[in-house]
């Protein structure tokens, strides 16, 4: 009988096991992903979309090993980011809503957009990889990384509203995450939405180097990433407490 309670006991304790070491894997992998992007010298300032096939080829020589080291490391450590968002989707599946499906929306989301980023950083590494190339092959390379990192926000701006969502569905006296965070994921989705224009628009704040497309997307993810650790710490803490209750 105490073997039986025991093994019960440490089933229920992995969960948040898992989850606090997840964290601790976004709180590191996010601190070097901070270096990668400071390394990159393509993002200060951002690679016009009006720069001659020339000067974009000269870019890749220059710069070849410093776009080598940022992309490889975004390469290795952004996946590593996806422990933090299965947090999310963890406690989403904790939360008293009438299915499971927006945890499970959440999750494709995440999965997309590491896959896209992914394929961003690659593009960047092909075309640092032979700079001698034609020009015009290396400015194809260029445009279809910076689109690519840029544009493609459907899958994010879905996860901000199946998150919030989700939040408001939630019929616990105490909810999971507190009711501001659905208004916060609605704010960060409607920053971000706007980048879909750097797909069609080379000059202005809607351009990938513009305000908006660049500057306010990539300010507004990192601040919902930091303000969710917090929530999830918040959260995951209280989840061990209750299961530390429940013993």
């Amino acid at each position: 009988m105490t073997s039986v309670v025991e093994t019960d006991r440490a089933q229920r304790s992995v969960p948040v096991t898992a989850q606090w070491i997840s964290l601790w894997i976004a709180l590191v992998s996010g601190a070097v992903l901070l270096v990668a992007f400071l390394s990159f010298p393509g993002f200060f300032p951002p690679v016009s979309p009006e720069l001659p096939a020339e000067k974009v080829a000269a870019f890749y020589a220059d710069d070849t090993a410093m776009i080598r080291f940022s992309m490889v490391v975004f390469n290795v450590c952004g996946v590593m980011l996806m422990p933090f968002f299965m947090v999310i989707v963890v406690q989403m599946k904790r939360m008293a809503t009438p299915s499971q499906v927006l945890a499970y929306c959440y999750l494709s989301g995440a999965v997309a957009g590491v896959t896209l980023f992914a394929i961003a950083d690659l593009m960047w590494l092909v075309a640092a990889f032979r700079p001698e190339r034609d020009p015009q092959l290396i400015l194809l390379l260029n445009d279809l990384a910076w689109i690519i990192f840029t544009a493609p926000v459907g899958m994010i701006v879905v996860q901000n509203l199946c998150l919030a969502l989700a939040v408001r569905l939630d019929a616990q006296p105490r909810p999971i995450f507190p009711r501001w965070v659905a208004a916060f994921s609605v704010v960060i989705g409607l920053a971000i939405a706007p980048s879909a224009g750097a797909a069609a628009f080379r000059t202005g704040p809607l351009a990938w180097n513009g305000l908006v497309s660049f500057w306010l997307r990539i300010g507004a993810y990192a601040l919902f990433v930091v303000v969710m650790f917090f929530v999830l710490w918040g959260a995951v803490r209280r989840q061990s407490r209750e299961e530390e209750a429940a013993r």
